[in-house]
């Protein structure tokens, strides 16, 4: 008993909200690992519960059934909104981020909850208030309104309004630093390229990219000291402080994390200007206390590693003052005090960062140790450049003056994601999601004790197991269960598509970009493989262009296919020579892709429809000699186009009419306005159109109007630039995609493909 003793001095308002979190989080439970954090935490809570008597155990046990029953209503009124079949529904809806036909787009729906809009018709600005009428199925985590028509019922919000004119001032002030600017000023990480936000994750970087309590903090802090060394009076300089965070959250729009931390803040400074000390976990129970208004909040990741976070952080100032870090030179307190504090925290948050990235940093301690006085350096700078953006000479000064900060940031995360063992794979499963709940909670309550040796030893143990569960897994090539798997990897602006076999093989067609001291296959194509285990035994190249070849060389090197089939087509590209390079070294077999040519890997059939040499002879454009490949799997079909263009779509329709109808369709040249022509679409009449293309790429792809065109065909549209890696599998009758952390069933077909 005496092990959690220090536990049971909570102030017993905390205690209450968590007996209640516990019971959302059963009431929710899925097949995410929530039920055992949920248990857990309640099995603490009651015994907490029964050392402070019956009627205050009692009392927790009826928070926790509230909390259950409430959840489950909830979860019920959702599923009202969509039960039995798909059906055509009107929802009013207010919508994330701007969208427009072909536009996949999340939004809240009031009663119904979270929704996702698959836009066929209609646009609307972001935070806009619309009427959506289309077809409602459930997902795993909401609902799908698909061919969705949108009407305008309200504009966005002032709050809205402000934070698009953030973007705009953030945009014109910071140039080619905007897309890492606009995440840390006002958490809109839409524009950052994929390898930026890999390289942040697998350096422990990740919550720098997202507005929390360290942001918030920073901007507060430099405030108070400047009012401070200008004079002003203490008391006086928090008041001050508090008019500026909360300025600060409202002209950014006020997304949930800041205004979260800004919560606790303000109650920290308002505890001092009161002279009324708080506790701390008091502080922590008001921040996380949304669950309270909106219940699905709860399993929200931002939301669980914000309130993990800053328990752990608690932990921490109690592991520090136990090891007598204060007592410390100054010149040496500061690091120590990081470095205790990541460490705590990467291992606290590690069950939520193992499902949600699939990966953890062991590097975090000493990245952050080296990050957080970049970011403290440059955060105020970028807050006053962007409220200054109107002085643009002022504003241009800050900007200058930031960009070195902002280059040493992305450095040491370049740095640490490059540095073999810096991070490790697990994998996403509910048996390792369970361990590391086991190794997060033991390993707080280790530093929030004094009797701290046995909750330790379990840590250390659950911690093994995490490590070994990866490594066991992929020295076993794993069985999809019957199905095939369709991989759209998210590589930025280029194309990494991955065929797993039902037997757990992997076909792979392109490998991604390269870019100055790094590609797509090593940054992400080969360990994205490589965590789900299996072989690789066939690569295919669409054309030799290097947002298409660029990974390749390392795909070849690290995995060693059988085959290589290539189009021959004769490509400048240093990446793609390279890549024969590499084939010649790894003994891997070359062959030429004719139209015609068939093979067949367990049971998933893959024919080349082009290009032919005939009429790739006269072509100075590989776009234009792309390799066709049709997929085929029981009654399922799916048309991977590379970048052809509408010559070749048009000589496909000359040629191969009859084997163009598909279900999935991976859309040419990343949506750009020379390919998915109307004839071809007719056609095709895809039900899904998957196009792959980086987020605020310099060739403005996708083309608007191609992305109008496919909604307009019956096609359910997903992008990567908007929901990263996209999935679709398939028993041969039945296509699901996963997507953005949900996971849904595609609608049957809704426009059938004209008789050639």
């Amino acid at each position: 008993m005496r092990r959690l003793r220090d536990i049971g001095r909570v102030p017993l308002v905390v205690l209450s909200l968590g007996c209640y979190l516990a019971g959302l989080l059963t009431g929710f439970a899925g097949a995410s690992g929530s039920l055992i954090a949920a248990l857990g935490a309640g099995a603490v809570a009651a015994w907490v519960g029964w050392r402070r008597g019956p009627v205050v155990a009692t009392t927790f046990a009826a928070l926790v059934a509230a909390g259950f029953g409430v959840a489950r209503a909830t979860s019920a009124a959702s599923a009202a909104c969509a039960s039995g079949t798909p059906h055509r529904t009107t929802l009013s809806v207010v919508i994330e981020d701007s969208v427009g036909p072909g536009g996949y787009i999340a939004g809240d729906a009031g009663v119904c909850g979270r929704v996702w809009l698959a836009v066929e018709t209609g646009r609307a600005p972001a935070g806009a208030r619309v009427v959506a009428v289309g077809d409602i199925a459930r997902t795993q985590r909401g609902l799908l309104i698909d061919h969705a028509g949108l009407t305008l019922s309200r504009g966005p919000s002032l709050l809205a309004r402000w934070r698009q004119a953030a973007g705009r001032a953030i945009d014109r002030t910071f140039g080619s630093d905007a897309p890492l600017v606009r995440a840390l000023l006002i958490a809109d990480r839409s524009e950052l390229a994929p390898e930026v936000r890999d390289r942040f994750a697998a350096a422990g970087l990740a919550h720098i990219l997202a507005i929390a309590g360290l942001h918030v903090g920073i901007i507060a802090l430099a405030i108070g000291l400047t009012l401070q060394l200008a004079g002003v009076p203490r008391s006086r300089a928090n008041i001050f402080t508090i008019a500026a965070i909360v300025l600060y959250v409202a002209v950014i729009g006020a997304p949930i994390p800041a205004v979260r931390a800004a919560v606790m803040l303000v109650a920290y400074l308002v505890s001092r200007l009161s002279q009324r000390p708080t506790s701390r976990w008091a502080i922590v129970a008001l921040g996380a206390a949304q669950p309270l208004i909106d219940p699905r909040v709860v399993l929200d990741a931002g939301y669980q590693l914000s309130v993990v976070g800053v328990t752990s952080m608690i932990a921490a100032a109690r592991v520090a003052k136990r090891i007598g870090v204060h007592h410390l030179p100054p010149l040496t307190r500061a690091p120590a005090l990081i470095l205790v504090g990541t460490t705590v925290a990467t291992i606290g948050s590690a069950p939520i960062v193992a499902w949600v990235f699939g990966r953890i940093s062991l590097a975090a301690p000493l990245t952050n140790l080296i990050a957080t006085p970049l970011i403290e350096l440059a955060q105020p700078m970028l807050f006053a450049g962007m409220l200054l953006a109107p002085i643009h000479p002022l504003a241009s000064l800050l900007a200058d003056a930031a960009h070195p900060l902002l280059g040493g940031l992305d450095r040491v995360a370049s740095v640490a994601a490059a540095t073999p063992g810096a991070s490790i794979l697990v994998s996403p499963t509910p048996l390792c999601a369970a361990i590391a709940a086991v190794l997060s909670a033991a390993f707080i309550v280790a530093c929030a004790s004094r009797d701290w040796r046995a909750p330790a030893m379990i840590s250390a143990v659950a911690g093994v197991m995490l490590v070994w569960l990866p490594i066991a897994s992929s020295r076993v090539a794993a069985s999809t269960d019957g199905e095939l798997e369709l991989h759209m990897i998210d590589v930025g602006q280029g194309d990494a598509i991955a065929l797993r076999t039902p037997h757990g093989h992997w076909i792979l067609v392109d490998a991604g970009r390269a870019w100055r001291g790094g590609d797509a296959g090593h940054q992400t194509v080969v360990p994205y493989l490589g965590r789900r285990g299996g072989p690789l035994d066939l690569f295919v190249l669409s054309h030799p262009h290097t947002d298409h070849v660029g990974g390749a060389a390392t795909v070849l090197d690290a995995l060693h296919p059988a085959t290589y089939v290539d189009a021959g087509f004769p490509g400048a590209a240093e990446a793609y020579r390279a890549s024969l390079d590499a084939a010649r070294r790894d003994h891997v077999r070359w062959m030429r892709a004719h139209p015609g040519d068939q093979t067949a890997i367990d049971g998933v059939a893959l024919e080349f429809l082009a290009p032919d040499s005939a009429w790739t002879a006269s072509l100075v454009d590989p776009n234009l000699a792309s390799v066709i490949v049709l997929v085929r799997y029981g009654e399922i079909r799916m048309l991977l186009m590379g970048d052809a263009e509408q010559p070749e779509e048009e000589w496909l329709l000359a040629n191969e009419r009859d084997e163009l109808h598909a279900d999935v369709l991976k859309v040419g040249h990343h949506g750009s306005k020379t390919s998915s022509s109307e004839r071809f679409l007719d056609v095709v009449a895809p039900r899904l159109a998957l196009v792959s293309v980086g987020a605020g790429n310099s060739y403005h792809l996708p083309t608007p109007a191609i992305m109008e065109r496919l909604a307009a065909h019956g096609a359910q549209v997903l992008r990567t630039d908007r929901l990263g890696t996209i999935v679709a599998r398939t028993d041969g009758h039945r296509l699901t995609i996963d997507a953005a952390g949900d996971t849904w069933d595609l609608p049957p077909r809704s426009v059938e493909p004209r008789a050639p």
